[in-house]
């Protein structure tokens, strides 16, 4: 199988990090989505959506969506429950990601590290912190009580909220009043297999 992902991307590292995990065989397609990578015809033909990462199956099948791709890559493996509660507060925890982490961490981050702060952009970049803030104190209030985010078994959701909290600080979010966030990340880097962002 193939992925298509820029390595500047912590959507694209979740898909990464799994294969490693699992290790999984995979070929790595590299997409410069700041040059406009993911714009070309070729590869909207592939994602009509135009945005990394993209699975590319074998049999000619594409799958987007960065959780998407890691849980269907994680199928009959120990990081996707197969208990349906459990399943679904992964998956809860995957949407809590997308939706109230991401645009506020990942973005600041963008903002920062990849486009150098254009004065343009720092209000909106400033205005992320809020959000960003709220969104770690959520995870350290759950690291509190269980190990990881889902109990005491690491999961896919934990590879979804590790991808952009363990680079956080490149958008300007510190993790010094968070242990329990800064434990977890300590765990998850010493798991069998594990592989940094960016190899």
């Amino acid at each position: 199988m193939k992925i298509y992902g820029d390595k500047i991307s912590g959507n694209c590292y979740k898909i990464q990090l799994v294969c490693h995990l699992l290790k999984l065989d995979y070929e790595w397609v590299d997409v410069d989505v700041v040059s406009g990578g993911a714009r070309t015809p070729d590869f909207v033909a592939k994602n009509p959506n135009a945005k990394v990462p993209l699975l590319a199956l074998d049999d000619g099948r594409f799958l987007s969506e960065s959780n998407a791709i890691i849980n269907f890559l994680a199928v009959d493996s120990a990081l996707l429950p197969k208990d349906v509660f459990t399943l679904a507060k992964v998956q809860q925890w995957q949407f809590f990601e997308q939706y109230s982490h991401e645009p506020f961490i990942a973005v600041a981050r963008f903002i920062n590290k990849f486009q150098g702060m254009p004065e343009s952009r720092r209000d909106e970049y400033l205005s992320k912190h809020e959000g960003g803030y709220k969104a770690l104190q959520v995870m350290e209030d759950q690291l509190q009580q269980t190990r990881y985010l889902v109990g005491e078994a690491f999961t896919v959701a934990d590879v979804a909220l590790y991808a952009y909290t363990h680079v956080a600080h490149e958008g300007g979010f510190s993790l010094a009043n968070y242990p329990q966030i800064q434990r977890w990340i300590k765990d998850i880097e010493s798991l069998d297999n594990f592989v940094a962002m960016g190899r």
